[in-house]
């Protein structure tokens, strides 16, 4: 009588990627093998912004499906590059560069670099910062953040980057050599003036002619006030140690609450 050897525990994160790899290959399926890295980036951030939603509503079933999603499109770019005729790499090689990136990052764990407790981790913040920039070796605080990031996202990083290096002055002075008016605030149902119209005043009081302020439209005039306000309301966001990209989508989930509740009021069948 002969007794089977146990099999083997199976990994999940290699089952996986052995999915992946079939379904990618010839003879898997047809719609994941025309994908392009450029053809997948809306998945991406759609999945990106799913799992965050899954996260700030405090869905626990929702998040642990969105972060597999998530990790369906790490899978499927590595896949899909690992067969680049240029610079292959696979998802093996993308791991090792996150392991070897992270012990570097962090030697006051990994290593005997002391580093000071306190004080916000602002030891540790420019620990990160300095061993960042010997490895990017970049000319700006502002290399690395991308163009295609949210505004008001994109806006705080730029803010908090400027701060960490020192020169978070230059940025409440940035904008238009002319300050544009204000933006007005309009009182409940009155009506915003047209888009292009004729003439406006000036912050000071001055009245202009149909090219607004100097330098731009009417229409500028106001975006660009709009600009300068929003960006004030990212500044104190930041100083608060709120994220203002998280702040508005609770604000507008609560609006949008609001609309739904409101509809189905409207529709319920009345007694």
């Amino acid at each position: 009588m002969t007794t089977s050897e146990p099999s083997s525990p199976v990994d999940p994160l290699r089952e996986s990627v052995a999915v992946m790899d079939r379904l990618y290959s010839p003879g898997g399926c047809p719609w994941d093998r025309e994908q392009t890295h450029e053809s997948l980036v809306r998945y991406l951030l759609e999945e990106a912004h799913e799992l965050a939603e899954a996260i700030e509503t405090g869905d626990r079933a929702g998040m642990r499906e969105e972060l597999g999603d998530l990790l369906l499109q790490v899978l499927f770019h590595a896949r899909i590059a690992s067969e680049d005729p240029v610079d292959p790499f696979t998802v093996d090689d993308v791991a090792a560069d996150l392991v070897a990136k992270l012990v570097r990052r962090h030697p006051h764990v990994f290593a005997d670099t002391a580093v000071a407790t306190g004080d916000g981790h602002a030891a540790l913040y420019a620990q990160w910062d300095q061993i960042k920039q010997q490895e990017k070796q970049r000319e700006s605080v502002l290399e690395g953040i991308p163009l295609a990031q949210g505004a008001l996202a994109r806006a705080q990083k730029v803010l908090s980057r400027a701060e960490r290096a020192g020169v978070g002055a230059v940025t409440s002075s940035s904008g238009p050599t002319t300050e544009p008016p204000s933006v007005p605030t309009l009182a409940p149902g009155e009506t915003p003036p047209a888009r292009g119209a004729a003439s406006s005043g000036t912050a000071d009081g001055r009245v202009v002619g149909e090219e607004g302020a100097p330098g731009g439209t009417p229409d500028d005039t106001a975006e660009r006030a709009y600009g300068r306000e929003l960006l004030d309301v990212v500044r104190r966001a930041q100083a608060d140690g709120v994220d203002a990209e998280t702040a508005l989508r609770g604000a507008l989930r609560e609006v949008e609450r609001a609309i739904v509740a409101t509809e189905r009021s409207a529709s319920a069948p009345r007694g």
